[in-house]
């Protein structure tokens, strides 16, 4: 048995789940996506880098991301993030603590100044934080089909905000983790869910839910895994909304 079945078992937790694959299925309907989905894909990335920053406290909007109107080193280390993700997805089930030094190495590079040691890549817990690491190390290249996709990258999410091995740009990599996850395990192959934008539209809940994971209880198991369920059906609605931009704009 899948050492993550049992939280299927949580109120409410499978049915949040199972909603949220049910919207990105309808999603993935839209006639925009149809013979081509590189436009979406563009667009999707943009809004997903416009609301992980926003998540963090930084105002950069979509059009200032797509004119490049931005110099400072935390949007362009999550611009340089997100980009990335599509090349890298292939790594993550088999080498998951590569792709996560890649990630920081990525987000941190221009960060010489931040206020904190910090070496870019390098995982800095205790020996509990390396623990807990490993095995989620372990459940990402060991995957089997009793879990949805959305469990998945919700533990990887929540365990990585929950041990922070980064102390520098962690919630950067943590949602782009999950969103890696998401691809790998075949619900999001090709990185069209703006779920990013699905916690920005619950930012209270995503921090309330991401505390209460952290606590370890059920209760608190289950409002994280409940939070991300909704997040992807709000992303997935985030994506539609793009898709109809983008028709009318060829329209």
């Amino acid at each position: 048995m899948d050492p993550l079945a049992p939280l299927l078992e949580l109120s409410e937790v499978a049915d949040a789940l199972e909603n949220a694959r049910a919207n990105v299925d309808r999603m993935l309907w839209h006639e925009a996506l149809r013979g081509g989905d590189e436009l979406v894909a563009a667009e999707v990335a943009l809004h997903s880098a416009s609301a992980t920053l926003a998540l963090d406290g930084y105002d950069c909007d979509v059009e200032r991301l797509r004119e490049r109107d931005y110099d400072d080193p935390v949007i362009s280390g999550v611009v340089r993030v997100v980009e990335a993700l599509p090349g890298i997805a292939s790594m993550w089930p088999v080498s998951p603590r590569y792709v996560l030094a890649k990630l920081h190495t990525l987000a941190t590079k221009e960060l010489p100044d931040a206020g904190v040691d910090f070496e870019p890549g390098r995982i800095e817990v205790d020996e509990a934080g390396m623990n807990r690491i490993n095995a989620l190390c372990a459940l990402v290249t060991n995957p089997t089909k009793e879990i949805p996709a959305a469990m998945a990258a919700a533990v990887v999410h929540g365990e990585l905000l929950a041990v922070r091995p980064f102390p520098v740009a962690n919630n950067v990599v943590a949602r782009a983790a999950a969103r890696l996850s998401l691809a790998s395990k075949g619900l999001d192959p090709k990185l069209l869910i703006a779920v990013d934008a699905g916690h920005l539209e619950r930012a209270p809940e995503y921090v309330g839910a991401q505390r209460a994971w952290s606590t370890g209880t059920p209760d608190g198991v289950r409002s994280w895994l409940k939070h991300y369920g909704k997040s992807l059906e709000a992303g997935a609605a985030e994506t539609l909304q793009i898709c109809t931009e983008l028709m009318k704009d060829v329209g």
